[in-house]
């Protein structure tokens, strides 16, 4: 199983649910995983595997029963001259899956986390964005005690 995919997978959705108010079960579903892969004309299934669908599911459904809690986090670690609605829905959706693997996800590793957010900020997030992600993850890590 592929983490990485599943996180990808993850942020996704939580764009989608940002962005256009998709309900938490139609999300779940991954149905634009599906479509995505029978545009390619491949196997339905080929999109992503069971385990890394698992994985995506647990970090979307809890990221949004801790929604008002990440997103407070999120608010305290920004500069006087920003707000949340300043930031772009990506690196939004990203800072919020990758908040609720560090503080909620027990057995998440604070470094690694970080690292993926970037990772997958600089593939799919504006230029700099994964400057900024890694700015404000860095100071929630270290204001918990990041794991090793």
């Amino acid at each position: 199983m592929s983490r990485r995919k599943g996180r990808i997978i993850a942020f996704q959705s939580l764009f989608s649910w940002d962005a256009n108010n998709v309900l938490l079960d139609e999300l779940l579903t991954f149905s634009w995983l599906k479509k995505e892969s029978e545009n390619q004309d491949e196997a339905p299934s080929s999109g992503a595997s069971e385990d890394e669908n698992m994985f995506a599911s647990i970090i979307v459904s809890g990221t949004i029963q801790n929604i008002d809690a990440i997103d407070a986090l999120i608010d305290s670690h920004l500069s006087s001259n920003w707000t949340r609605d300043r930031i772009n829905k990506v690196a939004l959706a990203i800072l919020r899956t990758s908040i609720y693997e560090m503080k909620f996800q027990e057995g998440s590793n604070s470094k690694i986390v970080i690292d993926e957010a970037i990772n997958i900020a600089k593939e799919y997030g504006a230029e700099d964005s994964f400057k900024f992600i890694n700015a404000v993850l860095d100071k929630i890590g270290k204001e918990s005690g990041a794991k090793a």
